[in-house]
């Protein structure tokens, strides 16, 4: 038990790290930027339980909010959680824990196919939930313009970062480099 719980931190932290590591990949492309973030976060759903998912992306949020520069443009502090991207943030704590237990289920109740990209799928849908709002009540944009600007942009390429992921998650787990918990 203690070897899960001690491996489960061990790699909630490395999610953690990884988060912060894929912000500085950060194109500017209105109010919210291109990011490899999506691709970290779908990968925790793929790699961690749901509580684990949720411990990556909390401590990353948290870093960032006590003002570490670990948010996209090296920037942190609680002004970008409630900035134009601060909702997308808090999708990805949503997300993360979400597409994990998805996948469980999936995986071990349903015995279904294609548990992976069911993850895949709560995460970006959650981070779109959580971060289009506030893209529109930050901005005073319309909702559909926060769409246009913060939703529609991202779909294709959050598409090809979550199949990366799952890619990712596929050999990692083929050669043993993390047994599914």
């Amino acid at each position: 038990m203690a070897y899960t719980r001690t491996r489960t931190i061990a790699i909630s932290a490395l999610i953690a790290a990884l988060m912060a590591a894929s912000a500085l990949v950060s194109i500017p492309v209105g109010p919210v930027p291109v990011t490899l973030q999506v691709m970290v976060v779908v990968l925790a759903s793929l790699v961690l339980q749901p509580s684990g998912a949720f411990a990556a992306m909390a401590a990353y949020v948290l870093l960032g909010a006590i003002g570490l520069p670990v948010f996209a443009g090296a920037q942190g502090g609680l002004g970008v959680l409630a900035g134009p991207t601060g909702g997308f943030l808090l999708g990805f704590v949503l997300g993360a824990p979400l597409g994990a237990w998805a996948r469980t289920v999936a995986e071990t109740r349903l015995k279904a196919p294609g548990a992976d990209v069911l993850a895949a799928a709560c995460v970006i849908v959650s981070a779109y939930a959580a971060g289009w709002p506030q893209l529109a009540l930050v901005t005073g944009m319309s909702a559909a313009k926060a769409f246009a600007a913060g939703v529609a942009p991202f779909v294709l390429w959050d598409a090809i970062k979550a199949a990366a992921a799952i890619g990712f998650a596929t050999s990692l787990r083929k050669t043993g480099a993390l047994r599914p918990f």
